[in-house]
């Protein structure tokens, strides 16, 4: 309360030292700060550099539940921002925060944002990102569906399969590029035919570490295993890159009882009614238990 007194009295003196500081933390854990002041400040151990020509564009704050927003605008510089990180995702919904700061004395601040960053745009040299505040999180789905197939993810504390290490997490090297996505791997012949499709292919080493993809299909040939993506990396692979490849689950009780043993952790509804028992009538002769109605 004292902090934020002293920010009011300062502002109500007429003559301010005032600047706007940004913290983007990313999802692997790097932390970039930014102001647009013309030195640097700093404060929660976090240095806002004044060298990156980050500016702040108007950031819409309302009350009740609806959506905070604003954009950043910023020069691409190879300390701090570059368009290969922009093109690879690394920013993605990384989490942001704003201060107003008097940067005479930065223990006077007002946190104005914490959110998220949402779509980014880049070229010409600078960026454009667009920020999301904490109430975007509500536009999200909650709740439970009710479903045949299993409405966990792999791995999560519903699912509690552990993919800690084999059989459901391996690691390979790439041995051959195909395209921007498939990938060629080798070590991992010996596992059973589709073991990984609609499983996690990160990578660990290269210029792409770090980056993620979901698997469409795979599938031994010979000593090596052909590896397909849903979608590229955006940032390339080379020979000899070191991947992590999970197994992939296709939400089915079938697959979860006999691959992953998880049967009692499953969290669909296997034997709900399908679509036909909602149009099945009383009848005089034949079943009605609620099976198919052509039989």
């Amino acid at each position: 309360m004292a902090v934020q007194a002293a920010l009011a009295a300062h502002l109500a003196a007429g003559t301010t030292t005032l600047c706007r500081c940004w913290a983007v933390v990313r999802t692997d854990g790097a932390v970039f700060g930014f102001t647009d002041h013309d030195r640097d400040v700093s404060f929660e151990g976090i240095m806002f550099r004044a060298d990156t020509g980050l500016t702040g564009q108007a950031v819409q704050q309302t009350t009740g539940l609806a959506v905070d927003n604003g954009e950043a605008l910023g020069a691409l510089s190879d300390a701090s921002v570059t368009e290969a990180d922009l093109a690879a995702g690394r920013f993605d919904n990384a989490r942001v925060r704003a201060w107003l700061v008097n940067w005479a004395a930065p223990a006077q601040r007002h946190l104005q944002f914490d959110g998220t960053i949402g779509e980014v745009q880049s070229g010409g040299g600078a960026f454009r990102a667009e920020l999301r505040g904490l109430t975007e999180r509500l536009n999200q789905p909650q709740g439970r569906v009710f479903q045949r197939q299993c409405s966990a993810l792999l791995g999560d504390r519903a699912c509690r399969v552990s993919l800690d290490g084999p059989p459901f997490s391996l690691q390979a090297s790439v041995s051959g590029i195909a395209g921007s996505q498939e990938v060629m791997l080798a070590g991992l012949a010996s596992m059973a035919p589709r073991w990984f499709e609609r499983g996690k292919f990160e990578v660990m080493t290269g210029s792409a570490a770090g980056l993620s993809a979901m698997i469409k299909s795979d599938e031994p040939v010979g000593a090596e295993r052909r590896v397909r993506l849903w979608q590229e990396l955006r940032a390339a692979l080379a020979v000899g890159d070191l991947v992590r490849v999970q197994a992939g689950c296709d939400k089915r009780a079938e697959t979860c009882r006999a691959k992953f043993g998880n049967f009692a952790n499953f969290r669909g509804f296997p034997h709900i009614p399908g679509e036909d028992w909602l149009m099945a009538y009383p009848r005089k002769t034949g079943e009605n238990g609620g099976g198919s109605m052509n039989r």
